[in-house]
């Protein structure tokens, strides 16, 4: 292991950021570029499951091929879900989400957790610690002997199954209330993986809402420059019901009226909600060179931003800081941001997201270049990506929904897949850009269909992934194509077998493995039987169920992998000479003993194989008793219509006065209830959801349909009431989204 650089951050402070000339980490000599290889991070290993994918080849057959995940449910499956009939009735009621299918599935014994324990772990727990599992498998590790040192950083979204343990008197008594925290906070994330896999490095849960995920990577590659871990799990988990669940639409609010997600597409109108999870692992890039791992792609540079108080509310994006988290994530990683070809954006449909956004972004990649910096393939103008000219830009949101907490890791998985295949997945659902957006003089252009990605003349291909969270934090990542290695010398011509060992906790885990096995030993990019054989025999966890394959190339191997699988003979293949005492391992390994395997084959080294397939048992998850709507209730509300004068204004003012946390107003002389004089909506704490939440509470206790851009409008708060009380049709309001991002752009200094 080398030294790591003693850097305290991913983010160059600004007197150091003229850099020399980038040696290209794309090429033979990449381990000799130590400006590169000591400041640069290797993701040597990830997993993930997504709406529509259990594993990451499923999920970049669905981007590649253009795929909408999302699933549209029956009422008949809502209702077998315990949906409200009523709900289902509204017509704001959208029956979609990005669903993540066995999503309560777990192998409780392998992580050490009984019955009781397994039914009281939230769902997150559980797909974190076997994603994780996965993860550190797919790096070439024994999840079981994991390197010293290992850190894990993650965080995840607030849940159903939490919320009703935490409200569940009989389970506290059962079990007692400080296991039901343990068992399901979110703040218990890492420490678990921590505990069950033996990690002794830092362990981390971070909580920066919608970029909770990006920022785990980003402290994750602080901590390994800063020498504090030598490996490290990043990611993020969100699954805020395994119930097949809708949402309801509100006008001006975040969700898609329709189901659908297309960011920044002239329909674009909102997103739509989704559940899964995503690790990656990460170590220092000149580590994982000279120790022969598994590298899909290097991570250059990152930075974390806050927007502060320069935005009009909490929960409002921010110009500023959105570009500055751009320029000091490239300026890291020594390049100028308009060396990126392809940007994975955060791309939520939302009309003021995606426009600050882009404004944000174009302020970043069309940058005039610092002194000593790589451009690496000239200005963004300059760059043709196959689709059009300009930098690509694109969303995975409107392939599987937003994840939340989970958001950014998809984002980055996706562009790290992109980056191994040499090809651009498109975002779905468009039609045609948003003519607001000037897309073309950004410029950028939406990636609407799967192109060729191939390597620039001068340079790898290099990525850009941002992720934006609720209350201001800005992540961004600068990816890099891995580096190609020395190819091994040619195999001596004569027969030479090597034995793979396999074993699973079930008969059928190990027959779905062997199956898995067999397949990729027969794609097209298959590794060497000696670097498979390599990774099985030092980088598995052995397990109770077991068999073993002898082969001498990886033909047979999948024969006779695809046998085992299908519970045949092996096909008859002479054996090499040496089969004899592989096969006496082999019988020792059948018995459940320790075997010393032979030294791996000279040059082998850890490649990504297929991981463990978990089909634990369903363990179900807790869920919220709330009372069902009666006809009476339905009825109570649809005759709230507004009541006249005085009495529908106190009504008002106490509703906005409890949103706010404000005292409730005392009576003015006409019997109205008042505010302090001059104070505005925003000033008295007001933000965009805080409006959403108001115009639902207006429109099921008072019956009156406001448009939510009233709330954006510059208006005391005794104003507001009264326009409230006036409003009688859903957009009787102007829309005042032009004027907002008027208001921020506004802010932004100077160029």
């Amino acid at each position: 292991m080398t030294e790591p650089t003693p850097q305290a951050s991913t983010r160059v402070p600004e007197a150091d950021r003229t850099a020399a000339p980038e040696t290209p980490t794309g090429t033979d000599s990449a381990p000799d570029a130590p400006d590169v290889t000591d400041s640069a991070i290797a993701i040597v290993g990830m997993s993930g499951r997504f709406p529509g994918a259990p594993d990451l080849d499923t999920y970049w057959a669905n981007l590649r091929d253009g795929v909408c995940s999302l699933t549209d449910f029956t009422e008949a499956e809502l209702l077998a879900d315990g949906a409200d009939p009523a709900e289902l009735r509204r017509p704001e009621h959208v029956p979609t989400k990005g669903y993540l299918a066995d999503a309560d599935r777990f192998e409780a014994e392998l992580f050490g957790f009984n019955r009781t324990e397994a039914t009281a772990l939230d769902p997150q727990h559980r797909l974190l610690l076997e994603t994780a599992w996965a993860a550190l498998e797919d790096a070439g590790r024994d999840p079981l002997a994991a390197p010293d040192r290992t850190g894990v950083y993650v965080g995840g979204s607030p849940t159903e199954h939490m919320l009703a343990a935490h409200t569940d008197r009989e389970l506290a008594a059962s079990i007692g209330a400080m296991q039901i925290r343990i068992l399901t906070d979110r703040e218990f994330l890492a420490p678990w993986i921590s505990y069950r896999l033996g990690l002794e490095g830092p362990s981390l849960t971070v909580q920066t809402a919608c970029s909770t995920s990006l920022s785990a990577v980003h402290l994750a590659a602080q901590a390994l420059l800063l020498g504090e871990c030598d490996t490290a799990l990043a990611g993020g988990v969100s699954v805020d019901t395994v119930r097949r669940q809708g949402y309801v639409h509100y006008e001006g609010g975040i969700f898609s009226p329709d189901g659908r997600c297309r960011p920044f597409d002239e329909r674009a109108a909102g997103t739509v909600p989704g559940s899964g999870v995503g690790v990656v692992v990460l170590r220092r890039l000149s580590d994982a060179l000279a120790d022969g791992d598994p590298i899909r792609a290097v991570l250059r540079g990152s930075a974390l931003t806050n927007d502060g108080a320069t935005k009009l509310g909490f929960t409002a994006p921010g110009v500023e800081q959105q570009t500055a988290a751009i320029v000091e994530a490239w300026a890291a990683a020594g390049l100028t941001p308009s060396a990126a070809q392809y940007v994975e954006t955060h791309g939520t449909a939302t009309e003021l997201g995606d426009r600050v956004e882009l404004a944000a972004a174009k302020a970043a990649f069309t940058s005039v270049p610092e002194t000593g910096t790589d451009t690496g393939t000239g200005t963004a103008g300059e760059v043709a990506t196959g689709v059009g000219i300009g930098i690509g830009i694109g969303s995975v949101k409107s392939n599987i929904g937003h994840l939340d907490a989970a958001a950014g890791v998809a984002s980055l998985i996706k562009a790290t897949l992109m980056l191994e295949h040499a090809t651009l997945a498109p975002t779905v659902n468009l039609t045609r850009p948003h003519p607001e957006l000037n897309l073309p003089e950004a410029p950028f252009h939406v990636v609407d269909r799967a192109t060729p990605w191939p390597r620039p003349a001068d340079g790898p291909r290099r990525a850009g992934v941002s992720s934006l969270g609720i209350g201001g934090t800005n992540v961004h990542v600068v990816l890099e194509q891995a580096p190609e290695r020395p190819r091994p010398a040619p195999r001596p011509r004569h027969r030479t077998t090597e034995i793979l060992p396999l074993s699973a906790r079930t008969e059928t885990a190990l027959t779905a493995l062997a199956a898995r096995l067999a397949a990729a030993l027969r794609s097209p990019d298959a590794p060497s039987l000696a670097d498979a054989a390599h990774t099985l025999r030092t980088a598995r966890t052995p397990m109770d169920v077991r068999a073993y394959v002898l082969a001498a190339d990886a033909a047979e191997a999948a024969q006779r992998l695809l046998a085992l699988a299908e519970g045949r003979p092996w096909p008859e293949q002479e054996d090499g000479p040496d089969a004899a005492g592989l096969r006496e391992l082999g019988e020792l390994w059948l018995k459940g003993g320790t075997v010393a395997w032979p030294e791996a084959a000279e040059g082998a080294r850890r490649v990504s194989l297929p991981t463990y397939p978990f089909a634990g048992e369903r363990y179900g998850a807790l869920t919220l008793k709330t009372a069902p709507r009666t006809p009476e209730s339905e009825s109570a509300v649809s005759a709230a219509a507004p009541a006249p004068g005085a009495e529908l204004l106190r009504a008002v003012h106490a509703i906005l006065a409890e949103a706010l946390g404000l005292d409730t107003p005392g009576a003015t002389a006409e019997g109205a209830a008042g505010f302090a004089p001059g104070t505005t909506y925003f000033a008295a704490g007001g933000d965009s959801l805080t409006a959403v939440h108001l115009v639902g509470r207006l429109r099921d206790e008072l019956g009156i349909d406001v448009p939510i851009t009233l709330f954006l409008e510059e208006l005391t708060l005794q104003e507001l009431a009264v326009r409230i009380v006036e409003a009688k049709e859903p957009d009787g309001a102007d829309d005042s989204l032009d004027a907002l991002l008027a208001e921020f752009e506004a802010e932004e200094p100077p160029k």
